[in-house]
Order: C-alpha cells, then sequence, then structure tokens
C-alpha cells in the first residue's frame, strides 16, 4: 500500500506529518501501557519480531503496483493477535522505516503518509475487537467470522486512507477515481487470504503449548481480558 512518489505534492505533504505525529503519539501511549503490563523484555522482544516480520512481508511476499498504490500481503490482524496492538504497530512503522532507510530511500518523503495508512487502521481494529471479541475468549479461540470482521476492518481502513490521499493529492479527475478504485478492488482481495490464514496461524498457537505465557506472544491470545 505504498503511497507512490509524486502522488502528493510537496507543499500538502505536510499534512501528512501531523496525522503521522498523531497516530505515532498513540502508538507510544498503547506501548507505555504494554510495558507497564508486561515489562521492557516481552514488550521490546514482540516488538521487534513484529518489524522483522513486516520487513520481510515488504520485501520477501509478491507485491505489485496496481492504481494508485502497491498491493501488499501485510498480514495486520495477524500480527496484531499474535503479538498485541502496541508490539504490531511498533513493527508495522519500525519495519516500513527499515525498508525505506535501507531498500526504498525514495519512499521516506512518504513515511508519513504510509505510517499513518498502517496504524489508523491497526487501531480501529483494536477498538473493534474490545468491543466485539468477549473478554472471556482468548484469540486462539476465534471463529472465521470473528478473523474476517478484524480483517475487514484493517484492509478496508487502508484502501480508504490510501483513497484519501490519492484525492488529496491529485483532486476528482476520472484517471484519478479509476486508478483508486482499481486499486482498493484489487487489494481488498487481499481479504480473501488474510482470515485463513489468521484461523491457521491461531490454530497453530492453540497447540502449541509452549507458548503459553511465554514473553514471545501478546497475554490475549491464551488468556481472556
Amino acid at each position: 500500500m505504498h503511497i507512490e512518489p509524486g502522488l502528493v505534492s510537496p507543499e500538502k505533504i505536510v499534512l501528512s506529518y501531523a496525522t503521522a505525529t498523531a497516530a505515532i503519539g498513540y502508538l507510544t501511549r498503547l506501548f507505555w501501557q504494554e510495558l507497564k503490563e508486561r515489562g521492557l523484555l516481552s514488550t521490546t522482544l514482540r516488538s521487534l519480531i513484529c518489524a522483522a516480520l513486516v520487513f520481510c512481508f515488504f520485501e520477501v511476499l509478491p507485491h505489485h503496483p496496481i492504481g494508485v498504490s502497491e498491493v501488499h500481503l501485510i498480514l495486520g490482524s495477524t500480527l496484531f493477535l499474535l503479538f498485541g496492538p502496541a508490539a504490531a504497530g511498533f513493527g508495522l512503522s519500525i519495519g516500513l522505516l527499515i525498508q525505506g532507510l535501507f531498500f526504498a530511500p525514495f519512499d521516506l518523503p512518504q513515511y508519513g503518509m504510509n505510517v499513518t495508512t498502517l496504524l489508523v487502521p491497526l487501531f480501529a481494529m483494536y477498538a473493534l475487537a474490545g468491543n466485539v471479541i468477549d473478554k472471556n475468549t482468548a484469540y486462539v479461540d476465534l471463529k472465521y467470522h470473528q478473523a474476517l470482521r478484524l480483517s475487514v476492518t484493517y484492509q478496508g481502513g487502508i484502501v480508504l486512507w490510501v483513497g484519501f490521499w490519492a484525492l488529496y493529492g491529485q483532486g476528482l479527475s476520472a484517471d484519478n477515481i479509476h486508478s483508486i478504485l482499481t486499486f482498493g478492488i484489487a487489494y481488498m482481495s487481499v481479504i480473501i487470504v488474510e482470515p485463513l490464514i489468521d484461523v491457521g496461524v491461531l490454530a497453530f498457537a492453540k497447540f502449541a503449548h509452549a507458548f503459553k505465557d511465554t514473553l514471545f506472544v501478546g497475554r490475549r491470545l491464551y488468556n481472556a481480558a
């Protein structure tokens, strides 16, 4: 879902600095809360694991330019379910930054837009999970329809943000709207795959009891709220 260079002009891109600052500010709050609940070692380990995975998702998994952006299999809901919102958010923001610094420096000016596009849907998914998943349900016991709702929220949020940046940068021209729709339709196909991956990973985790109550996974993976 990388915002392509030139989609938003330099004089307009300042908005992305504000949205990214707000998103990272909220992530910092989640991270601090996680530090108090799980401690420095667990929080750091999970965050670094997520960052490494996100980097691999961007660099190793297939990704194709379509319309106004690229279609990636980011697996945001998978990271959230396994490692928690703070670690997932840290991984998304740092993994994206590492990719920009060392492999795609032309993406760095768009970092504010890209990190906003990744983090805000994560926060929306976190809020949804708190409202629709029973407090007595561990994530390993989620059903497919619940994983689907989380994935739709995350991936749909990404499509909305990419569409916003494209409209903000290029306006309401027919070509721009066509490119947005093309990207959105292609990107939402990820929803076919991601919930199946989530359910498969959770099923594996349910029987991999060695990971229960370890430093490497989020507390809700095996425990009720």
